[in-house]
This record gives structure tokens, sequence and C-alpha cells, in this order.
């Protein structure tokens, strides 16, 4: 009878510790798939603002198309982009082409006093950093989750779950934009 009640106890535990690692896999992938959706609703406030800063800058700056063009052909990349990894590196290169923009418009001062240019930027500096900040909770939420299937015990209870890919700088992060006229 005893050794009955300790199989019982035992099979009780093992299920309970199986049930523990199993709910927090699947808790950090939801905090993960939360963190994205901060990120997708950035990256949306960013797509909504680039439009009336590409149209500001062209009243000021009409012979720039080709860095408008840039902006404009990123910013479709990043709406057609379908996975997590196509919005990374679309996003990346719209920050770029963006970046470029602001560059160009550097060079103009009656578009930088322009009160609606100023506004625009100041909103999409604002977006800029609240990305960041989106993607760096998205980063700790993609670490925690991938060290709940890699370590023991999640990697027995993952069932064949895939780790997730963060965010990282591309590989032109570190370029300056670059303005010529």
């Amino acid at each position: 009878m005893t050794v009955a009640i300790i199989v019982i106890a035992a099979i009780v535990v093992i299920a309970v510790a199986w049930i523990t690692v199993s709910n927090g896999i699947v808790r950090a992938s939801n905090k993960c798939d939360n963190a994205w959706q901060t990120i997708e609703a950035q990256l949306q406030r960013r797509h909504d603002l680039i439009p009336n800063l590409v149209e500001t800058v062209k009243g000021y700056a009409a012979h720039e198309s080709k860095t408008l063009q840039a902006v404009t052909d990123a910013r479709a990349a990043e709406e057609k982009a379908a996975t997590p990894e196509d919005k990374m590196q679309a996003a990346a290169r719209l920050t770029g082409a963006v970046n470029s923009l602001l560059a160009v418009a550097e060079n103009y001062p009656d578009l930088k006093a322009s009160a609606n240019f100023q506004q625009l930027q100041s909103e999409l500096a604002d977006t800029e950093n609240r990305l960041s900040y989106a993607r760096m909770s998205y980063n700790d939420c993609v670490m925690m989750y991938n060290n709940a299937i890699q370590t023991f015990p999640g990697n027995l209870v993952a069932g064949g779950r895939q780790p997730r890919q963060g965010f990282s700088a591309g590989a032109d992060a570190a370029d300056n934009p670059k303005v010529s006229f």
C-alpha cells in the first residue's frame, strides 16, 4: 500500500511539474506575441506619419526625388512583409531611409522652420523612441521564451517548439545617411 501511495504521489508531482513548465512556456510565447503586437502598432504609427513627412519635404525639396522614392519604396516593403523576420528587415530599411530623409531636410532652412515639419519630425522621433523600447521589450520576451524551451526541464516539455528570432541591428546600422548634392 505504501509503495502505491509513493508511486501515485510521484506521478502527481511529475504531472504538476509538467503542467507548470508547459504553462510557463505558453505564457512566455503569449508574452512574445503581445510584445510583437506592440511593435506592429508602433510600425503602423510610423507608417502613417511617413506620407505626411514625405509630402512636406516634397514641397520644399522637390529635387530630392531619389531620397523620397527610397522612403516610399521602404515603406511599401514594410507593408508587404508577412513574417516577423521580414518585417524586422523592412523596418530596418525604412529606418535608414527616414534617417536619410531627415538628413536631407537639414539642408533646407525653410523646411526646418516649418511648424508642420517640426511637428511631424517630433512625432516621428517619439515613434522611433517607442519603437526602440518595444523592440527591447520584444527581445527580452524572446530571450525568456528561448530560455524556457531550451533549458531543462522546459526542453523536455517544449514539444518541438522552435526558438524565436529577436531584433538585431542590421548590417548597415552603423552607416550614417549620405547626403550629396
